[in-house]
């Protein structure tokens, strides 16, 4: 269920006209601006090259942005770059780890790395949420791919972050760990972590975000709560079952957006599900004026996939 973004709240991610041109002359990232609140999970959803890995790298400090600015926490990434990064956590897409490492040493580690002291309880915990606690004197290379992932999330809560960043988290995860990952990202959540999860995963999107933003072609197209977004962008369909199949749409209903199936045993009328009016009442009127009946009839809503792919078809020379 998502949140509404909660009113006059001091962004924790503050995105001023940042863009990204490399030295190849390639525009990776088109001006961007953008705010993201604390508590919320957002979005990003792309096609792969569209510019999600280049916008969360120059948010990390791994990346210089070409022009713009961004602050993480309230402060800046290029001025005060360790107070920013140590706010972060990072989780990239590509698993980095030393094979021969033990579990536990591995989070160890990255939490000294961020300056801090041992804390043996918070590295428990972590270990423990993500299921990894029975596997912490275990080399990282007895670990099974979804267990490598987990690990991933350990290390970058090792710090103790305010935010998380999940670049294609679930990608090549099975569907049942997928489900847990999920689980486990509403509970950091809850916890008060902000989470930010680029993916090209249309369901967990649907499944998990407050709000969604679509980039394409180093752009970013649009943001929106996700609920408004679908109110907004979602289109209704209802098809009707034909009791005889026909050849054509009949000339009685070129007045109404209909599509007849292959075979032509349906016809497909596309509205606006939020419109005061529908036309449903009067294209059924139509029907039975000009003789054609039908068995059943059902609707269906668009998904934010559909809404995905029309967005980016737009975008498209």
């Amino acid at each position: 269920m998502s949140r509404p973004v909660p009113p006059n709240t001091q962004p924790i991610i503050s995105i001023k006209d940042i863009s990204k041109t490399y030295k190849s002359g390639v525009k990776a990232l088109k001006p961007i601006n953008l705010d993201i609140h604390k508590g919320e999970i957002f979005a990003l959803l792309g096609p792969n090259g569209a510019g999600k890995t280049t916008l969360i790298s120059i948010i990390c400090g791994i990346v210089t942005p070409s022009s713009g600015c961004v602050t993480a926490d309230g402060h800046d990434i290029i001025r005060d770059y360790r107070a920013a990064r140590r706010a972060i956590g990072l989780v990239p897409q590509e698993l980095h780890t030393d094979a021969f490492e033990r579990v536990i040493d591995s989070v160890k580690l990255s939490r000294g790395l961020f300056g801090y002291g041992p804390n043996p309880a918070h590295i428990e915990k972590v270990l423990r949420d993500l299921s990894l606690w029975d596997k912490r004197t275990a080399k990282i290379q007895e670990l099974s791919g979804g267990m490598k992932r987990r690990l991933m999330i350990a290390k970058a809560l090792s710090h103790e972050p305010k935010i998380l960043f999940l670049d294609e988290p679930t990608a090549g995860v099975d569907v049942e760990l997928r489900q847990d990952m999920w689980e486990m990202v509403r509970k950091l959540r809850e916890s008060g972590v902000t989470i930010i999860l680029t993916t090209h995963y249309i369901e967990e999107a649907e499944e998990m975000a407050d709000r969604v933003g679509v980039i394409s072609k180093g752009e970013l197209v649009l943001v929106d709560e996700k609920a408004a977004l679908m109110r907004k962008l979602g289109k209704k369909q209802l098809t009707l079952h034909l009791r005889e199949a026909i050849s054509a749409v009949p000339e009685g209903l070129n007045g109404y957006s209909l599509e007849l199936s292959g075979d032509g045993s349906a016809l497909t009328y596309t509205f606006d599900g939020q419109a005061d009016e529908s036309g449903i009442p009067d294209l059924l009127k139509r029907l039975g004026e000009i003789g054609l009946d039908f068995k059943d009839l059902n609707t269906e809503q668009s998904s934010l996939e559909d809404i995905f792919v029309s967005l980016v078809r737009e975008q498209r020379p």
